[in-house]
């Protein structure tokens, strides 16, 4: 055998045109429709050929292209122009600047397992990795001091490939690190900067690339190493890939290992924020640097971890929650917990629910929440099921006081937006639209776009999403072997004036994608009325392992075949961020109908409105705080349903009736000069109601003036004179939680009687024995509301109770006046809890006495 000594060959880039590769490994790109024109222009078919990855394109490229491009004065004014837009954008003062400049040098380390930018790059899988993504760029637009930390997968999320009947088959190709946006970190010397991350009773090493999204840096963690053994080498091999040795290898890869990329770096992160449980191992390595490295105890260690962390979960049922057993976490961190300062147990307890109980598992989700002093959902709706999912972990207080706030997502409008929309918006909502989508006088401006030029836009996006639609599925047909007149008939589907509705999301069972197949009688009459044509365009991936999601996909392939109907139900295979924007520029509505409570927010709804699509959604995630009957419509209603067949059947009728009576009525409904006024005035209430509240602008806000700033005090007033304030505050609980136990509350008295009229007062006066704890460390106060059924109080208020004297000793009276505001049957308790100017969250310790 001979020996194959690898190089490569690439273009020259002439000169003139060097700056290409600049842009080309900055994320920016990916929200600059012009930069993509530019790239486009070098080579059109290669750029769709290369999924539009401007790298690949200047290592593909034939020479003679850039040639003739480096002598062309008006491609090299389209640079010229592009690179003034990018480098303006860089350099101008942004939202955070001018707002906060004495937080100048604060940084928040934003870790998550997957960040969605762009399908060049395919290291995501779907709507979680997609947030993650639109959360950076909006960081840049706003100049938040972001740094992004995630894995390096070399075969990233699998492609999806689709048989005659429907069968989901995955492909796992390599992810060509040589051909997309990523840089390897080098040190001084020019080698690739590395970290060590402890493995059970080993240790593993990873490289760090760097990815540069606009002003953010994205960090991932690379261990495919040749001085790794073959399973460390596996560790990133594949997204969400492997057994639970294989997902516990990752998140302490995730986790250990990102700190201590960023400290290879040179970031020294003041804020991180933890973006689902996957990496809540980064909490025990900070701590782990502050015992060891400063000589702090873990209580200390874990205040000023705590005070500086936010966990953001996703997740609106426990099955969703990454767990593992007891053994194997003991298996891999048992080691580490000497260097916490812990015994293997207590490392175990802070991710178990009950700790004492045989075979508990270890939550990464609970772990979170202990070690962070900040929690959010993800729309108002899922915070509000959070609280309920994860009261055990505070069972001594009210649901509604468990301490998860909400940021509702929010999307990033220009990376989804189509260009179509973006001119219309320029030239109607001024050319300053986009830099700030919370301005709602911008967005009332809606109402100045003339409803005439507004359908011809949706009506060119339309005819845009049925020819791309038309090419992929002849691709499709023709990867998987079919017939030449398959294949053909593929370029006959799908109608450019028919009502068009898109469903494409990850098809897991909860989304229910098939709903619109309950009465397959009723469905058919509508896709087959010549009049009133509708048609729908699928697409999604379901989990590997998922069967039931696959029989999904398989049951809507099968439908599709069915010749009354073949040319108005298509499924698209392989969803990426690419068919996404094709669907969510293109579509007239966005259908969305999962079992409600499960979705705990979703996003790509919100991707339609700023194309001028409509949403019909279930009011579940984040459409009930959209929805106000002017701009989409609601499938079903607020009703929680407990006969899970009722609620399928009551929604999928719904859903028909909505059809039939009013969607596919308003669409079609024109005036003389064929323009559909009544669905106009839906459009613009959705553009106008949605763009502005659900930008990922708003939620980069929401979180820096919420979680990131006092985080950021926070963390500065813990950790300065040596930690003085964290040590003091860990010692203040540890006498707390000593002190607590011998607290009582011995009597209450209310001056009142059985009935009273709104208006009144009712004076609570309570005899509170503090035991050893001073008065100044305790609160007490009257909680109170009205009261259900079984007695329980609901929308429960809380109102201080002052120390009106002290009686004797430790015994201190306490006095309230409780308002009588509304009518009805109203209750109220009186509680101590522990209080301290340093302590963010009031139920963090888990101390409450009731009276």
């Amino acid at each position: 055998m001979y020996t194959v000594r690898e190089f490569t060959v690439l273009p020259t880039i002439p000169k003139s045109l060097e700056r290409l590769r600049t842009l080309a490994t900055n994320l920016w790109w990916t929200w600059n429709p012009d930069a993509q024109d530019l790239f486009r222009r070098l080579d059109p078919g290669l750029w769709v050929q290369l999924e539009q990855n401007p790298v690949h394109l200047l290592h593909s490229v034939d020479q003679g292209r850039l040639k003739h491009a480096s002598e062309d004065p008006a491609f090299l004014a389209h640079l010229d122009h592009v690179m003034e837009a990018f480098e303006q954008e860089m350099s101008e003062k942004t939202w955070f600047e001018l707002n906060y400049p004495q937080l100048k040098g604060r940084t928040i380390a934003y870790f998550s397992a997957e960040f969605g930018l762009h399908e060049c790059l395919p290291l995501y899988a779907g709507g979680l990795g997609v947030l993650a993504g639109d959360h950076l760029k909006s960081a840049s637009d706003l100049g938040v001091p972001l740094v992004g930390v995630t894995l390096l997968y070399r075969q990233g999320y699998f492609h999806q490939r689709l048989s005659h009947e429907g069968r989901q088959f995955e492909e796992y190709p390599p992810v060509d690190l040589h051909n997309v946006p990523l840089t390897l970190v080098r040190d001084d010397a020019g080698q690739p900067r590395r970290v060590e991350i402890p493995i059970g009773d080993h240790v593993a090493r990873a490289q760090i690339w760097l990815a540069q999204v606009g002003r953010v840096p994205l960090y991932f963690l690379d261990t495919d190493l040749p001085e790794n053994t073959p399973e460390d080498r596996q560790i990133a091999g594949q997204l969400y890939g492997g057994d639970q040795h294989m997902r516990i290898r990752q998140e302490l890869v995730l986790g250990f290992g990102g700190v201590r990329a960023l400290r290879a770096v040179g970031c020294q992160a003041d804020v991180f924020h933890m973006n689902e449980g996957h990496s809540a191992f980064l909490a025990l390595e900070r701590v782990r640097e502050m015992v060891q490295g400063e000589g702090l105890s873990f209580a200390e260690a874990r205040e000023a971890v705590a005070g500086s962390t936010l966990f953001t979960t996703h997740t609106p049922v426990p099955a969703g929650i990454d767990t593992f057993p007891a053994d194997l976490v003991e298996r891999y961190l048992g080691r580490m917990a000497k260097d916490l300062g812990l015994s293997v147990p207590e490392l175990l307890a802070l991710g178990q629910l009950e700790p004492t109980r045989e075979r508990e598992p270890f939550s990464m989700a609970i772990l979170a929440l202990r070690l962070a002093s900040s929690c959010n959902g993800v729309s108002k709706l899922h915070a509000s099921v959070a609280r309920r999912m994860w009261h055990p972990l505070w069972r001594q207080i009210p649901v509604d006081e468990v301490p998860i706030l909400s940021v509702t997502n929010g999307i990033h409008i220009r990376t989804w937006q189509s260009m179509e929309m973006a001119r219309l918006f320029e030239r109607y909502l001024g050319p300053g639209w986009a830099g700030d989508p919370n301005d709602t006088d911008v967005w009332e401006r809606v109402k100045r776009i003339p409803d005439a030029e507004l359908w011809r836009a949706q009506e060119r996006l339309r005819e845009g999403l049925v020819a791309e639609t038309r090419e992929r599925l002849r691709q499709q047909f023709a990867r998987r072997g079919a017939s030449p007149a398959e294949i053909e008939a593929a370029e006959q589907v799908l109608n450019p004036e028919a009502l068009t509705i898109g469903f494409a999301r990850r098809f897991a069972p909860y989304k229910r994608a098939t709903l619109f197949l309950h009465n397959q009688e009723r469905m058919e009459a509508m896709l087959t009325n010549e009049e009133r044509p509708i048609q729908f365009v699928f697409a999604g991936k379901a989990h590997p392992r998922d069967e039931i999601g696959k029989d999904l996909i398989k049951k809507i392939i099968q439908y599709a075949r069915k010749p009354s109907i073949r040319k108005r139900v298509v499924f698209l295979e392989d969803y990426s961020m690419g068919i996404a924007r094709m669907l969510v520029q293109g579509v007239d509505v966005w259908l969305n109908n999962p079992v409600k409570m499960l979705e705990a927010s979703g996003t790509s709804g919100m991707k339609v409105a700023p194309n001028g699509g409509i949403n019909f959604s279930v009011l579940d995630g984040w459409w009930p705080e959209a929805y106000d009957g002017t701009n989409g419509w609601a499938i079903g209603t607020h009703t929680d349903y407990t006969d899970p067949e009722y609620q399928t059947h009551a929604e999928a009728e719904s859903l028909y009736d909505l059809l039939e009576n009013e969607i596919i009525p308003a669409f079609f409904e024109r005036g003389a000069d064929g323009v559909p006024r009544r669905w106009l005035a839906i459009m613009k209430s959705s553009i106008r109601t949605c763009c502005a509240q659900f930008s990922a602008n708003r939620m980069l806000r929401d979180y820096t003036l919420g979680f990131y700033i006092p985080a950021a005090v926070c963390s500065q007033r813990l950790t300065a004179n040596g930690h003085a304030a964290s040590r003091e505050l860990a010692d203040w609980k540890r006498q707390i939680a000593q002190r607590w136990g011998r607290i009582r509350i011995e009597n209450v008295e209310a001056v009142a009687h059985g009935t009273h009229s709104v208006g009144d007062t009712i004076v609570v006066t309570a005899r509170v024995n503090l035991g050893e704890v001073p008065p100044r460390d305790v609160a007490v106060e009257l909680y109170h509301g009205p009261m259900n059924g079984t007695g329980e109080i609901t929308r429960g208020q809380v109102t201080p109770m002052l120390l009106d004297s002290t009686a004797e000793g430790s015994v201190c009276v306490y006095r309230g006046e409780l308002p009588c505001g509304t009518p009805g049957r109203h209750g109220f308790a009186v509680r101590v809890l522990p209080s301290h100017p340093a302590v963010p969250c009031r139920h963090s310790l888990g101390l409450i006495h009731w009276g």
